[in-house]
């Protein structure tokens, strides 16, 4: 049994919110984006961690692409994790596994969550500040980097590595 006091401790703690997605790729290494119908710019498969369900980031990433894109599909080896400040909400641990690289067959199997998407499409990585907002863009980018030369996860903060 958990006693008031640690209840109430527990209760005054500051609060985050945590976040996971996947990077996927074609053969030729563009990355998978979804086009959000609740906020500006675009957005890697992936969304909100569940905890209170007792659900992981790496769960959360798995379940959030069957909900968004229709495919279930395990998430690879993690990539980067980023600490993101914001001034109207608390701040966001965002995770990114690696999607792996999808097959044209994949591709054709996506079903986008009508309720949440308008769209996806592949993008160069050359294009993508064009597409991810804020911290976002820096972050697929590092992500990318620790998948290319087999490192990682990269440490970030606010899509940067910390000084």
């Amino acid at each position: 049994m958990v006693s008031t006091d640690y209840a109430t401790y527990i209760a005054g703690l500051p609060r985050i919110l945590a976040g996971a997605a996947a990077l996927f790729r074609d053969a030729e290494g563009r990355v998978l984006l979804v086009e959000p119908n609740y906020r500006d710019g675009w957005a890697l498969p992936g969304g909100t961690i569940e905890s209170d369900a007792g659900e992981t980031p790496r769960q959360a990433a798995r379940r959030e692409t069957l909900e968004e894109i229709g495919l279930d599909l395990e998430p690879g080896r993690l990539l980067a994790v980023d600490w993101v400040l914001g001034a109207a909400r608390p701040p966001i641990v965002a995770y990114v596994y690696d999607g792996g690289v999808l097959s044209d067959e994949q591709f054709r199997a996506i079903r986008l969550q009508e309720e949440e998407l308008i769209s996806w499409k592949l993008v160069e990585r050359e294009e993508l500040p064009t597409y991810l907002l804020g911290s976002l863009g820096l972050r697929v980018q590092h992500a990318l980097d620790a998948l290319a030369d087999g490192g990682g996860p990269v440490e970030l903060e606010n899509g940067r590595p910390p000084r």
